[in-house]
């Protein structure tokens, strides 16, 4: 237990709130880890799966009606509606702590409070966040000792300072009526009741790491990004990095694990991390990303060996299995494995499955909770306590004609531009109609801790920091043909095209200059080993003035949802393009 006046005051005034029977510190240790494993799996909370298949897994079920974030639960308390801006849900900060004190108020009663002190980022870091994280749920203590350094190393970084996010959680009855996930970035505090799942309550992730942490880089000068680091290293040795944004279903896991294909001898990547990126001007002037988490919160259904085999072997041991499948030999399956569908099983809601059945056997959002530290391709780096300096940034989306395989920003602020315009056209997998396009700049619409016209302005001011920036690029690994086929071959091929990257930022390679950014020479691809025609090439790096001017209207009813906040430089951006199409 810690000295820190400030921490114990905290905890003693939330444990007058929410009343509970015992308090329990998280000390970090394997043995209090695993005496908590015990418990759970006494209680039935967890299963603990064939220890010599899946040695150190778990699996947990959570209720059918809490299975995912809920962005419409989901609040910004900032000091008022205008700081919150318009993408983000608003709730006046005295009303938001008035309403769930209410909640809180005796919600542990009978129960056991876990006190869980961690480090986002980096231990012995300069550039970590030290979280405390109040709850009522072992699942929660356990996924956040995967996904975060718990314990006493935490409270010896905090040391007897006042700079930690609190943060409040309690299960409660998983009423998804009262179910609400409330930031209050001015008071460097997070409250989340009424859920169990994972990105509701593993408060460093989203919550700390994302909306609490981009309102803090805005205050302190760095930046928190919804972004994969991986590290590629070329037949010369030499390893350059690259941070990069994607919206859901873009294939963010599968770039930050790669494989390259054998065809390129001489290649490997190196994951640094799959979602979260902080970024800071370094001493030297370049811009340096850490990856504040140590874990893997990753979607089960549809990795496989073909599609992620890092990542399926990553969960392998001392991983937590979330809402997916329970075969009868105790161990896991999802839709999209490997091999055939077992021939019965427990589902993730409990019961008899068949492949007859007509129902999934896991949840498509089901999850896996893996150690970092145990994927094959982690970077050296991983553990670095100034991160690794970025040469490039890449923006992705999802697009059947607009976007082109890559393209390149003609400079800073027109890459702040193309990220700020990010978009997906939705697919038949998504819930709505398709073709859809919508706009998710950064990837961070969910993610945003204060008013997004500011963290436009944001990304803008930290390109007159210093002269060292990474260039900035667009990729899209989503072209169709007219039978809406994918004619990018895309997964471990994605490499050529990081390659195209980091020549532009070597200065090895020449471009193309079109209305919308630089683009590649044909001869500059390295397409060895690929079978795809002229045709098809000049189709993934085309650009339709038509296509794109039409692109432009809609940018730009995007961009008045933020009235005065938007950035003069974003409008300007928006009229050079229009200028430049229109020639």
């Amino acid at each position: 237990m810690t000295d820190n006046k400030f921490v114990l005051s905290w905890v003693e005034e939330m444990k007058a709130l929410v009343k509970p029977a015992n308090v329990v510190w998280i000390d970090g240790s394997e043995e209090q880890l695993e005496s908590l494993r015990e418990q759970s799996c006494k209680s039935g909370e967890m299963i603990r799966l064939d220890q010599e298949k899946l040695p150190g897994c778990f699996y947990h079920r959570t209720a059918q009606n809490d299975v995912a974030r809920v962005e419409d639960r989901t609040f910004i308390c900032a000091e008022s509606a205008e700081e919150a801006g318009p993408t983000n849900n608003w709730m006046d900060p005295k009303a938001a702590y008035e309403k769930l004190g209410k909640l809180f108020d005796g919600s542990m009663a009978g129960k056991t409070m876990y006190v869980i002190p961690f480090i986002m980022g980096v231990l012995g870091s300069p550039f970590s966040k030290v979280g405390i994280e109040l709850t009522d749920s072992i699942y929660v203590v356990l996924n956040m000792a995967i996904m975060t350094r718990v314990g006493i190393q935490a409270e010896k970084q905090l040391g007897d300072s006042a700079d930690f996010t609190k943060c409040l959680h309690a299960c409660k009855d998983v009423n998804p009526d009262e179910r609400w996930i409330m930031h209050f970035p001015q008071d460097n505090t997070i409250w989340s009741i009424n859920s169990a799942y994972g990105g509701n309550v593993l408060l460093g992730k989203k919550c700390l790491a994302l909306r609490i942490a981009s309102y803090l880089g805005k205050k302190e000068g760095w930046m928190a990004e919804h972004m994969l680091i991986l590290g590629l290293e070329n037949p010369k040795g030499e390893v350059k990095y690259i941070a990069a944004a994607f919206p859901s279903a873009c294939g963010k896991t599968n770039l930050a694990m790669l494989i390259p294909p054998a065809i390129l001898k001489g290649y490997k990547v190196y994951t640094v991390g799959d979602d979260i990126a902080w970024i800071r001007v370094g001493k030297d002037g370049r811009l340096w990303a850490m990856n504040p988490e140590a874990g893997f919160f990753g979607v089960a259904p549809g990795t496989s060996n073909k599609t992620n085999p890092n990542a399926l072997a990553t969960t392998m041991k001392n991983t937590i299995f979330t809402n997916v499948f329970l075969k009868d030999d105790n161990t896991v399956w999802w839709e999209g494995m490997d091999g055939d569908a077992p021939a019965s099983g427990i589902d993730w809601l409990g019961n008899p499955w068949t492949p007859e059945s007509g129902v999934k056997g896991a949840h498509p959002n089901s999850r896996f909770t893996a150690p970092a530290a145990q994927c094959p391709c982690i970077s050296p780096e991983f553990e670095s306590t100034e991160g690794v300096p970025l040469s490039a940034i890449v923006f992705g989306g999802r697009r059947a004609k607009t976007a082109p395989l890559v393209y390149q920003s003609f400079n800073w602020n027109h890459g702040v531009f193309m990220g700020a315009t990010m978009a997906s056209e939705t697919t038949a997998a998504a819930a709505g109609q398709v073709g859809v396009v919508r706009r998710d700049p950064m990837a961070m619409i969910p993610f945003c801790g204060y008013n997004m016209g500011d963290y436009f302005q944001h990304w803008l001011d930290m390109g007159t920091k210093t002269d060292k920036l990474p260039l900035i690029f667009h990729v899209n690994w989503f072209r169709t043909n007219a039978d809406g086929k994918f004619i990018w071959p895309g997964f471990g091929d994605n490499i050529r095209v990081l390659n195209w990257i980091l020549a532009r930022c070597a200065g090895e390679v020449d471009a193309v200059e079109t209305a919308i950014g630089y683009l590649p020479k044909k001869e500059d691809l390295d397409l060895t080993g690929l079978d795809i025609s002229d045709e098809v090439l000049d189709e993934l790096l085309s650009v339709d003035k038509e296509v794109w001017l039409e692109e432009t209207k809609g940018i730009g009813e995007f961009f008045a949802k933020f009235g005065d906040r938007l950035p003069k430089e974003l409008a300007a951006e928006l009229e050079n393009l229009k200028a430049r199409l229109s020639k």
